[in-house]
Parts: structure tokens; C-alpha cells; sequence
């Protein structure tokens, strides 16, 4: 299956010059989004996995279904304030200016072999940044799962070595 064909550019979106990728496309053709994840599932299924982890809100519809097609929970990565329960935070920068993570403290056990999955890889900005509060938990992040990698950009090498990287989709 050609997953870009699932997939609607939208040029200037957000701003003129970007070539915006609108995953909702994919998400309302249910056997597309269905062949989607087990694609995703069958590239990381060798790396032993205990959870999935999401950051929002894209990456929950992407980390939930991976989770429960393996077999494993998921935990959500979430904007400070949102989660009700003890957090750790971390800031990072954005293009025009800077946001942050949080996750529970009890979200990630010691030990845990995470997965990372999202729909979308660009700077690597938010992925460095879930990887950061994985492993202040104590977590091993073992993989990075995406639907969607822009392989133009540095996304890749800001995660760093020692993380299995997949994209469904390169641009």
C-alpha cells in the first residue's frame, strides 16, 4: 500500500513555504489507518517492547493503536498541567520560541523498554525532548516509530544513536 496517497499536502500551512502533511486523511480510511499501524508494528516488533509512549496529541493516535496492536500499554507524553497526578517536565526550543513535556512519575517503571511513536519526525525537537523525561524515569528507549519522517530536515540526528528509527513515510 502507497501510504502518501493517504496522506493530503497542503501548501503554506502554517505559513507560506510549508508543505503541511494532513495525516487525517489516512485516520478517516479505516483499513489504510489499520494497514498503517500493523506496517508500524511490523517493523519494531524484534526490539522486545514493555509500553508505548505517545507525546500529544498526534502521537496518541498513533501510539495507542501500535500499543494495543502489541500487546503493551501506553503512556501519554502531555503539556504541563495536564496530567493530574506527579510530573517531571522538560523544555525545548521550537523554531519560534520554546514548549515542554510531562509525563507521571510513575508512568515509566526502571528498566522499561520504551517505544517512541508519533506521526510525524521533523527537528526532533519533541522526540528529544520524550526521550530525555523517559530516561530521567529510568526507562531504556529502544525505538522510535513514525508514521511520517521529513527526511529533509535534522530530526534523525537529534535523536542520537543507540534508538532504532522507523518511518512509515519519508519526504
Amino acid at each position: 500500500m502507497n501510504f502518501k496517497d493517504y496522506i493530503r499536502v497542503i501548501h503554506d500551512y502554517p505559513q507560506p513555504g510549508i508543505r503541511f502533511k494532513d495525516i487525517t486523511t489516512l485516520l478517516q480510511n479505516g483499513p489504510a489507518y489499520r494497514a498503517a499501524i500493523e506496517a508500524m508494528k511490523a517493523a519494531v516488533e524484534h526490539l522486545e517492547i514493555d509500553v508505548v509512549a505517545g507525546p500529544e496529541a498526534r502521537g496518541f493516535v498513533i501510539g495507542a493503536p501500535l500499543a494495543i496492536s502489541m500487546g503493551v500499554g501506553f503512556v501519554p507524553v502531555r503539556k504541563p498541567g495536564k496530567l493530574p497526578f506527579d510530573t517531571v517536565q522538560a523544555s525545548y526550543d521550537l523554531e519560534y520560541g520554546n514548549d515542554s513535556l510531562a509525563i507521571h512519575t510513575d508512568a515509566i517503571k526502571p528498566g522499561q523498554r520504551v517505544l517512541i511513536a508519533d506521526d510525524l519526525l521533523a527537528t526532533g525537537g519533541t522526540i528529544a525532548t520524550t526521550i530525555n523525561l523517559i530516561r530521567q524515569l529510568g526507562g531504556e528507549v529502544v525505538g522510535a516509530s513514525f508514521l511520517i519522517e521529513l527526511g529533509y530536515l535534522p530530526g534523525r540526528e537529534k535523536l542520537g544513536s543507540g534508538i532504532e528509527i522507523n518511518s512509515l513515510i519519508t519526504y
